[in-house]
């Protein structure tokens, strides 16, 4: 057993008893079970279960972070370089996506939980809002120490809290994750759930600044034809009540002939937190904009600043792949830690032992369900350890003193805990 911290590059499988299945027969199988659902309002709430050939040997709180690229996030003197500092991490939060392919993780259980850092170093290109200068020379380079927390707070409807944190930045974000999923026939419309509300980013060293990061309705394709994609046609907002600036994104999914484009374009202005009710790019004043965003979110992303006619580099995602994580070593991790509670499941799968891999995963659902029914009987209510409460009507979340705790001891490369008295499977 392991003593030592881990990065997070999975295992190769071994050859095993049982055939893989390739990736068009895994979604013929997927697309058969979805059929059932045509209709549901909401298929996340339903929380069906897979066979275990069709998932990804992954635990869902390790898989929903949005630190491809911890180090995005800057913090530039002026405001408006903040702003686009944020919308850096913004364009690069889902990059898993954009290098790799979608698939589906474990379902959470309650009272799970996931942890682990990056470290990386703070050498993201300083953003420029003034005379254009050569951006990479002024880049300083030092390492900084990323910080991630979540816990699965709620299982009906499901939803986990996250903080993350970066103490030699004075940079924190936090909030609730929740997806509301509907099956069209041909493909699967994916929505921010209610209690999702958004990022919500803190730089604490600008009179703690908050940057509240609102997501769009994404559609996962390509049932049909065996190739799964992700796909974006929404607007989102990014909000600073206290600088009163506002971003409006819109992504625009398809070009001319039905042609995928993933174009994004966006409008950055000065705002009023009270009376604001613009959700469209037309309907901003001309007067108020600051800048203008264009690019491709799979590509490149391009600002220019009013006043100016050249276009600058926000970010350019072509040479950028996801940082990996540095995880709590085995020993350290805890029954209900997401890696070790389903450490048996994730073995099975990659042997190839697909049987066993659904015997053991239906067991860990099963005695959720025992405990959940105990819970009911004794009406007792389920509270999480890490976070005060499963939902917040604010969208964002706050860590317990043991939540606090646990992210000291990632800060500082201490990774003990004392076990869970309580557990939710």
């Amino acid at each position: 057993m392991s003593t030592e911290p881990t990065l997070s590059t999975p295992p190769i499988a071994p050859v095993g008893a049982e055939k893989t299945p390739d990736d068009q027969s895994k979604l013929r199988t997927f697309l058969s079970i979805l059929r059932k659902f045509i209709g549901v309002t909401d298929i996340a709430s339903v929380r069906f279960s897979l066979p275990a050939q069709l998932l990804e040997p992954t635990p869902n709180l390790e898989y929903w972070n949005y630190l491809d690229r911890p180090e995005t996030i800057g913090d530039p003197e002026d405001e408006v370089g903040r702003m686009l500092a944020v919308l850096r991490f913004w364009f690069t939060k889902d990059l898993k996506y954009v290098k790799g392919k979608p698939c589906k993780p474990y379902n959470s259980a309650i009272g799970e939980f996931f942890r682990c850092n990056w470290e990386v170093k703070d050498d993201a290109p300083p953003i420029s809002t003034s005379t254009p200068q050569p951006l990479a020379s002024a880049a300083i380079s030092k390492p900084v120490r990323v910080s991630y927390l979540t816990e699965q707070t709620s299982h009906h409807p499901p939803v986990s809290a996250f903080w993350v944190d970066c103490q030699e930045k004075g940079i924190s974000a936090r909030g609730f994750d929740q997806l509301s999923a509907k099956f069209t026939g041909t493909s699967i419309r994916v929505t921010p759930g209610a209690h999702n509300l958004g990022i919500f980013i803190n730089i604490h060293g600008r009179n703690n600044e908050e940057y509240q990061l609102t997501h769009p309705a994404a559609h996962l394709g390509g049932l049909l034809r065996g190739s799964l994609s992700v796909t974006v046609s929404d607007i989102c907002f990014v909000t600073c009540p206290k600088t009163k600036l506002k971003v409006i994104l819109h992504y625009i999914e398809e070009g001319w002939l039905g042609k995928v484009q993933n174009k994004v374009v966006g409008v950055m202005y000065r705002y009023n937190p009270e009376t604001d009710k613009i959700t469209k790019i037309k309907d901003v004043p001309e007067k108020d904009i600051l800048g203008r965003i264009e690019g491709c979110w799979h590509d490149q992303v391009l600002y220019t600043l009013t006043g100016s006619k050249e276009s600058l580099i926000l970010v350019d995602l072509k040479p950028l792949f996801p940082v990996p994580k540095i995880i709590p070593p085995e020993v350290d991790q805890l029954p209900n830690e997401s890696r070790r509670f389903w450490r048996d499941v994730t073995e099975a799968i990659l042997n190839r032992q697909y049987g066993a891999a659904t015997k053991l995963k239906t067991e860990l659902e099963e005695r959720q369900r025992e405990k959940a029914a105990a819970r009911k009987d004794q009406n007792e209510e389920w509270k999480p350890r890490f976070f005060t409460g499963s939902v917040t009507p604010v969208g964002k979340p706050e860590l317990t003193n043991e939540g606090k705790l646990a992210l000291k001891g990632l800060h500082e490369g201490n990774y003990h805990l004392e076990e869970s008295l309580v557990t939710g499977a």
